[in-house]
């Protein structure tokens, strides 16, 4: 099974952090960590070379951790391991969208993985071969340290003694819950602009802001959505060999999250949507808003200007009133009574 995820890295433009800011991932060595684990205790750290003998035991399985090995690295994992070349092939070149697949007896998996930098949220990817009494990880790009996640498999020796699957759950959950104060720091940010459209206190850039906060999300749900199958495939028949019933209850807790994950997204996203219309619709009131009050102002100067130009014509004669000594202020007050009356009038309407 394949799903969809394209490798993108999604910038935040309005001025706030996506949940924590963490530093730069900094040049580590390919291999982070090499740990055997016998009857879900730490044995101890591992050369590449011991690995074979370790494997051997059945109470035993290694964790390998690496982070962006070079194909050298890649290809000595493989033959160590037995793994697949296409299977390696991904895990080297990155760039793969969220998957599970079986190779034989070996599981492949592609995650997304999301950090909160500053103030842009970056990518990167986890590959996981799960495999008779081993576990290899591989990261790519934006990701936080496994230490955490050792850390607390090694605290549940009762769970880890199951093998691999184990460790399996808790880098998923890992992994998932890294959305979560991130989706928190757009949830922020939807609502500040929110309460500012709402208040009228907004401009063209806060628009530009909410298409910004849309591609975020976008970029998010095509990370994290396709997750949903991954869990749900995992929880079926096929992945029995290494997910015994008793950690089978974890992966279906870490599938909960990633539903309420999406599903947050999809909400932030009308929400968005929602806020998107409301603002051009209040542009538009402005402007309609606008252009009532120019014509206001055009009919005001309309009477002036008419009666104005009738005795700006010249057909002298034919003008009584301009030989009277009243004509004149009559004429003016007549201006200024029209055009306070349609003053009042347009400024009742709200024309003015």
């Amino acid at each position: 099974m394949t799903t969809g995820c394209t490798c993108t890295t999604a910038k935040n433009r309005t001025g706030r952090n996506y949940g924590h800011t963490v530093t730069p991932i900094e040049h580590k060595p390919m291999i982070v960590n090499c740990t055997a684990y016998v009857d879900g205790h730490k044995l101890d750290n591992l050369t590449l070379e011991e690995i074979p003998a370790i494997r051997q035991r059945p109470d035993a399985f290694v964790w390998l951790g690496l982070f962006e090995p070079d194909e050298a690295m890649m290809t000595q994992v493989q033959h160590l391991f037995g793994l697949h070349e296409l299977a390696t092939e991904d895990a080297h070149h990155a760039h793969q969208r969220p998957k599970v697949e079986v190779y034989g007896d070996c599981w492949f998996l592609v995650l997304r993985t999301a950090q909160a930098k500053e103030s842009q949220i970056d990518f990167g990817e986890t590959h996981l071969f799960v495999g008779p009494r081993y576990l290899l990880s591989v990261r790519h790009g934006a990701s936080l340290p496994y230490a955490p996640v050792r850390t607390r498999c090694e605290s549940s020796p009762n769970l880890l003694c199951k093998g691999p699957g184990f460790v399996l759950y808790a880098i998923l959950d890992f992994v998932v819950d890294q959305y979560f104060p991130i989706l928190s720091g757009i949830e922020d940010a939807v609502e500040d602009l929110e309460e500012r459209f709402f208040k009228g206190d907004f401009d063209q850039a806060d628009i530009a802001r909410l298409y910004e906060l849309k591609r975020d999300l976008v970029s998010l749900r095509r990370a994290a959505a396709p997750l949903v199958e991954v869990c749900n495939y995992l929880l079926t028949d096929v992945f029995n060999h290494y997910i015994s019933d008793d950690i089978r209850p974890y992966f279906r807790d870490v599938y909960d999250h990633i539903l309420r994950i999406t599903e947050t997204i999809d909400s932030i996203r009308e929400t968005l949507a929602l806020a998107l219309q409301i603002s051009l619709s209040l542009g538009a009131a402005r402007q309609n808003d606008a252009t009532k009050r120019l014509a206001g102002w055009g009919a005001l100067l309309a009477a002036p200007t008419m009666i104005f130009s009738i005795y700006g014509m010249n057909f002298k004669g034919f003008f009584p009133e301009l030989e009277w000594q009243y004509g004149y202020p009559i004429v003016m007050g007549s201006v200024v009574v029209g055009c306070l009356l349609l003053y009042i009038k347009l400024k009742k309407s709200g024309w003015l």
